[in-house]
């Protein structure tokens, strides 16, 4: 049941990053589709920043677990967060 809770936390942590860069390129996106701001993203590279600000609904879902008291998937949001929070790195270091 443990192990449950986190995989959905996890699940909920990812979609949440997923869904806070797609409110963020919308805000902040200059072109007429997500997807065009997307690649703009990338070629003037932003996306890490833009990523990092999508990220910010993980507070959310991370204080309603807890909130809650479910705190094994408080616990997989923030194994989503530190994921999405090395790959950001990784992809603007590398």
């Amino acid at each position: 049941m443990k192990n449950k809770d986190i995989i959905i936390g996890i699940v909920v942590g990812v979609l949440a990053s997923a869904i806070g860069l797609i409110i963020t390129l919308l805000i902040f996106g200059k072109e007429s589709s997500i997807v065009d701001s997307l690649d703009t993203a990338i070629r003037s590279g932003v996306l890490t920043k833009l990523v990092s600000m999508g990220a910010i609904l993980n507070l959310g879902a991370f204080f309603l677990f807890l909130n809650q008291q479910k705190d094994s998937r408080a616990k997989g949001v923030l194994i989503a967060t530190i994921f999405v929070a090395l790959l950001t790195l990784i992809v603007r270091f590398v």
